[in-house]
Order: structure tokens, then C-alpha cells, then sequence
């Protein structure tokens, strides 16, 4: 780490050390809510799979009428000018694609991984996306790694063995291990306006930022560009913090993901005071209220579903289920928690979005709009203000809403969406020009 003095500087920011927590990122002047910190564009993107055809596979723009990639005919551009500046990376997956055609199946982070081995021999020099700090710089935290981790790292080289060779030069092994482990610690997840996901990508001035359950900052994106604002007063000296993972669940929850995830406890206000805890679990309060044992039983109960819900879309178990039984192993759930918990509950409110995840996917508009409305009151205060989460139910509410020609309450949804969105994505952000048309349109 260099001397304070000679940190790396950007606009009103300055790369520090942030005491007990390493490298950080700290104002040198004042921010207003809503005001534009940072702008990083992606040093490695790569849009998933399921996106080809709706996304521009260099730009990340939505829109129709794409063009398709003549070889491979995978991949998706909006015109002859972004094909060609994706083409270094692209050409790394194109003659791959063609090679092994269905059994072309390397993992998001695989694919991720060679772009940044490909971007590293290309650039060697510190790129627009490393003012502050360069990828080489990033942790890996290579000695916290468990066998598990390392044998899903090991799988993870073997498929970039297997799947990328044409163009790529490999460094050793240990040198393998450590930018996977590096990408796992760093990686971010592009998403859409209502939080669908679309890629993955690394931003290594926005990785500068630390964690915190109370967060000063949000991280959007626009197409490739990733975008910090403000949705708190910053004062000058203030240190700037996201947050890495959901903050609806209790404090226990989010620091058994932060120590599984990011190896390390959180100690910031909300961690230590645990103030929303109670209201996050809360429970039913009839006239024989459960057992401390039988809420302690429950809770157990409702982390071990939500983990076999993660797992299962990790490895893609969740895909040979048909989406009926899937459903019903949500009610089943809401119906034994229900038991103990209040709707509010976050547990509850998990498996409430669930459920109303596969109503959107088969298309059952009521039976989305049913969950989506019991979720939405506890979600605004169980997370922070301007939460992306909130947003994007209240969007989704709108467009089912409007879906159902309840215009009245579309309107009053949309409206609400677009308040929040307007702090954390900026006024000028083309998903809220999307917005503002469907609302001239009805």
C-alpha cells in the first residue's frame, strides 16, 4: 500500500487505509443524495447465456432487431461497431462454440476468468477501469479457502482448459487458483431493472469500495458501465461503502454469507445494534404464542429451504423440477412457517418472491400480483432507502397492474419505482425513460 499521501486520487474521492478493514475508498468532499461518485467502466464483462438475442452481447443493450455474430451465430451485436470491439473477447468463445456446439457449457465465471487472462495480455498497462486499484491488486484470500472452494476452483480451471485454448495463454496452476479465487472475491452481477440477472463483470474501481449493512452508496449499471451514487449525505472524510449481499435477512444471516462469501464479519451500526432484527423475525402473536424452541426450530427450518433454494439454481437442480411442483414446494413452505411467523417475516417474504417468480415465468398475472402486494409493505421497511429491491417490486407491481388494467394503481406503482430509481440509477438513465413511455402509452 503506498503512502497515504500518494494514494490515488479521483474527483472527490481517494483511495485510503480504511482502519481494520485494508484498502477503502473515502470522500474528499461533499456528496448529495442522488449525486454521481464514480463512473468504472467494465475492465471484463460477459453476458449470460439466457440473455443472447435480447442483450447486446458487447454493449449489454436491450433492444430487438439484433445482429448475430456470422460464425457462431451466438452471439448478438447492435451493430458492425460494437461487434468489433467485442470481437478480442469474443474470438476467445467463437470457434469454441462452433467446436462443441450443445456441449459448449463452461460456467459464467469460467468465461468471466478468460476475458480477464485475455484482457491482462492485451493491456498489460492500468486500464480506464483501475484508477484506484488494478486487478492484480485484488484480494483472493487464497489462505481462507476451504477444500470445498478449492476442488469447485479446480473444476473451474479444468473447464477453461477444456473449453478455451486457441487463444489463450495460461498462467500455472497456483496462478489459476488465485485470480479464480480473486474473480469469487471481486466479481459483480449486472442486473436489470427489476434485478433480473444479465452477466457478470469486473469493476475494479467500484471493488475498492468496502461493505456495510448501511450502506452510503448504491452500484447501478448502464449497459457495461458500472455507476455509484450517493443515498446518504456524504461529508468530506466520510468513508464510501456498498453493501456485497442482500440486506433483507437478520444480522446472523448476512454474516454467515459474508463469511462464506467474503470472509468476514461486518461490524458496522446495524451488525453490532441489531436494532431491525426483531422486526425481520417476526412472529405470530396468538393467544398461545409459540416456544422460544419451536421459533428457534422454524428458523433453522426456513434457512435450510432457502439454501436448498440457492443451491439448486447454482447447480441448475431447480431446472429438472416442472414448475408446478416448484410452486407447491413454496406454499408448503409458507404454509408450515406460517405457523410461527407473521407474513412480514423475512422468511416468509423469501419464499413469497419465490412463488411469485414462477406466477411471472408461467404467466399467472393474479397469482403474481397476490404475492407481490404482501411483499412489498414489509420490504420497504425491512431494507434501506432506495433500495433496489424495493424498486423493482414496486415495478414489477406496476406492469402487473397495467398488465391487468388496473391503470389507477399501475400509475401510483410506476411512479413510486421511478422515485427511487431516479436517486439510484440518476434522472437520465434509459431504463426510467423505458418507464416514463409505458406510463405515456397507458
Amino acid at each position: 500500500m503506498r503512502p497515504e499521501a500518494a494514494a490515488p486520487q479521483l474527483d472527490g474521492l481517494e483511495r485510503f487505509a480504511s482502519p481494520g478493514k485494508g484498502r477503502g475508498l473515502r470522500a474528499r468532499r461533499r456528496f448529495a443524495v442522488g449525486e454521481l461518485l464514480l463512473c468504472c467502466p467494465a475492465y471484463a464483462a460477459v453476458l449470460t447465456v439466457s440473455e443472447r438475442g435480447s442483450h447486446c452481447d458487447g454493449c449489454f443493450a436491450r433492444k430487438e432487431g439484433l445482429s448475430k455474430c456470422g460464425r457462431c451465430k451466438q452471439a448478438f451485436y447492435c451493430n458492425v461497431e460494437c461487434q468489433k470491439e467485442d470481437w478480442p473477447m469474443h474470438k476467445l468463445e467463437c470457434a469454441s462454440m462452433c467446436a462443441f456446439g450443445q456441449n459448449w457449457n463452461p460456467s459464467e465465471t469460467v468465461r468471466l476468468t478468460a476475458r480477464i487472462l485475455a484482457k491482462q495480455k492485451t493491456h498489460p498497462e492500468r486500464t480506464q477501469s483501475e484508477k484506484l486499484l488494478t486487478v492484480k491488486e485484488f484480494e483472493s484470500h487464497i489462505d481462507k479457502l476451504d477444500n470445498e472452494k478449492r476442488e469447485l476452483i479446480q473444476n473451474d480451471i479444468a473447464a477453461l482448459h477444456h473449453f478455451y485454448s486457441k487463444h489463450l495463454d495460461y498462467p500455472d496452476n497456483d496462478a489459476l487458483v488465485v485470480l479464480f479465487a480473486q474473480v469469487n472475491c471481486n466479481g459483480f452481477t449486472i442486473e436489470d431493472e427489476e434485478l433480473s440477472h444479465l452477466g457478470s463483470a469486473i469493476f475494479p474501481d467500484v471493488a475498492l469500495m468496502n461493505h456495510s449493512c448501511c450502506p452510503n452508496v448504491i452500484v447501478t449499471y448502464k449497459g457495461t458501465l458500472a455507476e455509484v451514487r450517493a443515498v446518504k449525505e456524504i461529508e468530506p472524510g466520510d468513508e464510501i461503502f456498498s453493501s456485497y449481499i442482500d440486506l433483507l435477512y437478520p444480522t446472523e444471516d448476512r454474516n454467515d454469507r459474508l463469511r462464506d462469501s467474503y470472509f468476514f464479519n461486518c461490524d458496522c451500526r446495524e451488525c453490532i445494534t441489531k436494532e431491525k432484527d426483531k422486526e425481520k423475525l417476526e412472529i405470530c402473536k396468538p393467544n398461545d404464542p409459540p416456544s422460544a424452541e419451536t421459533v428457534k426450530d422454524m428458523i433453522k427450518y426456513a434457512r435450510n429451504v432457502i439454501e436448498e433454494f440457492r443451491r439448486a439454481k447454482h447447480y441448475k437442480y431447480i431446472l429438472c423440477l416442472t414448475l408446478t411442483p416448484l410452486l407447491e414446494i413454496c406454499e408448503l413452505s409458507l404454509d408450515k412457517m406460517g405457523a410461527v411467523f407473521e407474513d412480514s417475516n423475512v422468511y416468509m417474504l423469501h419464499m413469497m418472491y419465490q412463488a411469485m417468480g414462477v406466477c411471472l415465468y408461467v404467466q399467472d398475472w393474479e397469482g403474481a400480483l397476490r404475492y407481490g402486494q404482501k411483499i412489498i409493505r414489509p420490504y420497504s421497511k425491512h431494507y434501506p432507502s432506495y433500495s433496489l429491491n424495493v424498486a423493482s417490486m414496486w415495478l414489477k407491481l406496476g406492469r402487473l397492474y397495467m398488465a391487468l388494467q388496473n391503470r389507477t394503481a399501475g400509475i401510483k406503482a410506476l411512479k413510486r419505482a421511478i422515485a427511487i430509481m431516479e436517486v439510484a440509477h440518476g434522472k437520465d438513465h434509459p431504463y426510467i425513460s423505458e418507464i416514463k413511455k409505458e406510463l405515456e402509452d397507458h
